[in-house]
């Protein structure tokens, strides 16, 4: 599950992580730069390197796993030495990734501009990113290249906060939207984080911009177990989860569509350190998968390691070579 930060709502996969798989020397590495190394310099000009050898960054989720191993799986493909390490937490991540001890890792375009926008100007600045893709990927870019990295082209999955009802509520009251539940003017008791109170991208976004008449939040958080119950049982009418989420259907759960774009454009890119792994070779053989991968393709994905048990690396390959982007080993 991803961390709750200002914008948009996460689970706690994508922030506060538990277990850390992080070697010894990039441990050693990140614990002494204190910080971005390129902070206070300005655009990095050096040419965009290939090292034949690339470590691949996992934050340790499935979602991010699962990615990490395609990436290393396309990558190798092409000719490179590729090895995937979980590296569960962004602060630690981002910097090693600048002074690369890491060379490629997925990220989430929207989350990562903001991250990175805090990170500079201080928690309370202002969101760089947007519901436009075209317009958060140029601040995305703007951010990341004095760092020495570069943001590749976005793929058509994306991972976004996502509200769902039940099934025959929803067939009831006619809703395929978050248009539709504001205009029905229902009461509306929303299973959430509890940060969904004040978040903008939650129940006050919902009330703004849709019309949603929340009653209240239900704190049982983002996507889980009991907040999906509480929706599939009726003691709450909406759940916020996110468009990954393959589990829905378990539990008589729809999704109903961000008609007008509340939510961020938070597309998978691949992020790599410039100057080892910003030339044309590893760009072209990543951008085979942003082709294909879609946001549906994900959350099957995510099932198949978080309902059905299968390994990742598994999973990722299978996935490759039924595209056609892996040959059959």
């Amino acid at each position: 599950m991803r961390a709750l930060r200002t914008a948009p709502l996460r689970a706690v996969h994508r922030g506060v992580w538990g277990v850390l798989a992080v070697p010894a020397a990039l441990a050693g590495l990140v614990s002494c730069t204190g910080g971005p190394s390129l902070e206070h310099r300005g655009a990095v000009t050096a040419s965009p390197g290939d090292s034949r050898d690339l470590a691949i960054g996992s934050a340790g989720f499935t979602e991010s796993e699962l990615l990490a191993q395609m990436y290393a799986a396309l990558l190798r493909q092409a000719g490179y030495r590729t090895r995937v390490l979980t590296v569960g937490n962004r602060e630690l991540y981002e910097p090693a990734l600048e002074a690369g001890q890491i060379d490629v890792v997925p990220e989430y375009a929207a989350t990562f501009a903001d991250w990175l926008n805090a990170k500079k100007h201080g928690p309370e600045a202002a969101p760089v990113a947007s519901p436009d893709l075209a317009t958060t990927m140029a601040a995305l870019r703007r951010l990341t290249a004095p760092r020495g990295l570069t943001v590749l082209a976005a793929g058509r999955a994306v991972d976004q906060n996502a509200f769902a009802v039940r099934a025959s509520y929803a067939a009831e009251h006619r809703l395929r939207t978050l248009s539709d539940l504001g205009r029905a003017g229902l009461p509306v008791r929303l299973a959430a984080g509890d940060e969904c109170v004040q978040r903008p991208f939650c129940a006050p976004g919902l009330r703004k911009t849709y019309g949603i008449d929340i009653t209240a939040v239900d704190p049982k958080g983002v996507g889980t177990t009991p907040a999906k119950q509480a929706v599939q049982n009726g003691q709450d009418q909406m759940v916020l989860t996110t468009s990954t989420d393959a589990t829905l259907d378990q539990f008589g759960l729809v999704v109903l569509a961000d008609d007008r774009k509340l939510q961020n454009a938070d597309y998978v890119v691949p992020v790599v350190h410039r100057a080892r792994a910003g030339g044309p070779r590893p760009a072209a053989a990543l951008d085979r998968l942003n082709r294909v991968l879609t946001t549906e393709d994900l959350a099957r994905l995510n099932e198949q390691v978080d309902s059905w048990r299968r390994l990742a690396s598994d999973v990722a390959h299978n996935y490759l070579v039924s595209k056609g982007l892996l040959k059959r080993s």
